[in-house]
């Protein structure tokens, strides 16, 4: 017998058709649930890549269950405007870039599945950049070297604080001490600073960890290289997903499950239970869920028993960032046709319609007439609550701000996202706040007994990149089909002694003893009256 069929068998009660090696699937009627080895919940990057490391290790009784009616997760692309045949261009709502390309010994896996299935790409140049403020062009682009002179102190600094264990502190703190202190009106150097931390982080200096901050953007691009290629393909970036679940899924695969809204999990030492929004159900011997820090925190999933308070803290401790692309497509293209960037620094709000980016230009969309311009965090919160003709107005005033001596006509086409409310993400990726531990993301990773945990958010090196959901995927769906072989996962190329699942923290303490609770610290108040 099949070695998951074997293992699915032992289980749970009920007979399976066997098709190609694998096992087929059905929904069951009424209150029986579809039994499978292992449940992957969610088809993102994640989920995809668990699935194949499975398959790979011949376990192939599996199900995937996908909210939405394709693969791919938060990588997602829709049409947009039309090209001068009348097509539509495609665009990319969600993840855009491979960011670090590597080189042939540390190669970024994104970037090996980027060249295998000929997506098409382009080198971001954030070079060509030009600036802008309430009167036009304004050449503040010294700010912008002042800026990475600090960036590189402050690096050094995170460096020594993460290998030194010291305390962590805000970005906002970190930067300062490298001498990076913008007044609150030079705004200027307010959009600046948004370009170089808020753009990448989707969130501000203020709300977000130094030392992780600076460490998962050190990791990616010192070690894959600086360079990020924007993704503009027809068939969209979420087409390596769908093309790499191909060489294990066939077409129209019983094993796959789109439109499945996961609303239950039911969890113990001897499986766990998944019930869906249609009334569905399936039994499975372990389940990996791919869900964002976002779906956890808004109680998307109701998790029965309740996860463990440790795991409860883990996920209320991190941050979902709101990352928000607005579309713009014109009937010309006013701007400048040389540069890919525009950075606007508003007189009064820091982050109003920072950074437009052009995909008219050469290796993009050329002759396309698209700009698109990001919001994050507060921004993006608000412009997603909003009407598209509250939001185009704005960015119009905006725009006729930047180049007062130009005729801009109103876009032709208009779209974005509205990340912060999608049940199935509710944001578009995860960020470290100031002061959350190592142990702390541990317990984010680790699994509760046979449910397991995968995705952007639980890489503690690359969180917020798509190759950290890839890393993730690959590692869990390892650990899962090792436990299933009775052998143990080999995880950075050290056998594990057991099989367990991953380690977690019961207790994590701070970094004051309580006997230093006292005067000489400024604390004059006794433990009596604390607990009273």
């Amino acid at each position: 017998m099949h070695l998951a069929t074997l293992a699915s068998t032992l289980l749970f009660s009920g007979s399976f058709q066997h098709v190609h090696g694998s096992v087929a699937q059905t929904r069951l009627p009424g209150p029986k649930c579809t039994r499978t080895t292992v449940a992957i919940l969610g088809g993102g990057m994640a989920g995809v890549t668990a699935a194949q490391t499975l398959a790979n290790a011949s376990i192939t009784d599996f199900l995937i269950l996908e909210y939405r009616d394709t693969l791919g997760g938060r990588v997602m692309h829709t049409e947009f405007g039309q090209d001068p045949n009348g097509d539509p261009y495609v665009i990319e709502l969600g993840a855009n870039w491979v960011q670090g390309l590597g080189s042939e010994t540390t190669e970024n896996p994104v970037w090996a599945l980027t060249k295998k299935h000929a997506l098409a790409n382009t080198v971001s140049n954030y070079d060509s950049i030009r600036t802008y403020n309430e009167t036009g062009y304004t050449d503040y682009s010294h700010v912008l070297g002042e800026y990475a002179t600090a960036r590189r102190k402050a690096s050094l600094h995170a460096g020594h604080i993460l290998t030194s264990n010291l305390q962590d502190m805000t970005a906002r703190s970190g930067l300062a001490l490298a001498g990076w202190r913008p007044r609150r009106d030079d705004m200027a150097a307010q959009a600046v600073e948004w370009w170089n931390w808020d753009w990448e982080g989707a969130s501000a200096p203020e709300t977000s960890s130094f030392v992780f901050g600076v460490a998962a953007e050190n990791l990616t691009f010192n070690q894959f290289g600086a360079q990020n290629n924007l993704v503009m393909d027809k068939r969209g970036y979420s087409s390596i997903i769908r093309d790499e679940a191909a060489t294990f899924l066939t077409p129209n695969d019983p094993r796959l499950w789109l439109n499945t809204q996961v609303t239950t999990i039911e969890h113990s030492g001897h499986g766990v239970v998944i019930r869906t929004a249609d009334g569905s159900c399936v039994s499975a011997a372990y389940a990996i869920a791919t869900f964002s820090v976002g779906v956890l925190q808004n109680h998307a999933v109701e998790f029965n028993p309740e996860l463990p308070e440790w795991k409860r803290t883990a996920i209320e401790k991190f941050n979902m960032g709101t990352y928000t692309k607005i579309f713009l497509q014109f009937p010309h293209t006013f701007w400048p046709s040389d540069t890919e960037f525009f950075l606007y620094a508003s007189p009064t709000t820091r982050g109003w319609y920072p950074v437009f980016q052009s995909l008219s230009n050469p290796g993009f969309l050329p002759g396309s007439h698209i700009l698109f311009v990001t919001v994050v965090e507060t921004q993006a919160y608000r412009v997603e609550r909003q009407s598209d003709s509250q939001t185009k107005a704005e960015i119009m005033a905006v725009l006729r701000e930047m180049f007062p001596d130009k005729t801009i006509p109103d876009p032709i086409a208009f779209t974005y996202p509205r990340w912060s409310s999608e049940p199935w993400a509710y944001g578009s990726y995860s960020n470290w706040p100031a002061g959350t531990t190592l142990e702390m993301h541990q317990n984010l990773r680790a699994n509760v007994g046979r449910l397991w945990f995968a995705g952007e958010a639980t890489s503690a090196q690359y969180f917020g990149f798509l190759h950290g959901a890839l890393f993730e995927g690959r590692e869990v769906g390892g650990s899962v089909a090792a436990l299933l072989r009775d052998k143990c996962a080999k995880l950075n190329g050290d056998e594990r002694e057991e099989c367990g699942g991953r380690t977690h923290y019961g207790i994590l303490h701070g970094t004051t003893p309580l006997g230093a609770y006292s005067a000489t610290n400024g604390w004059e108040v006794n433990s009596t009256s604390i607990h009273a």
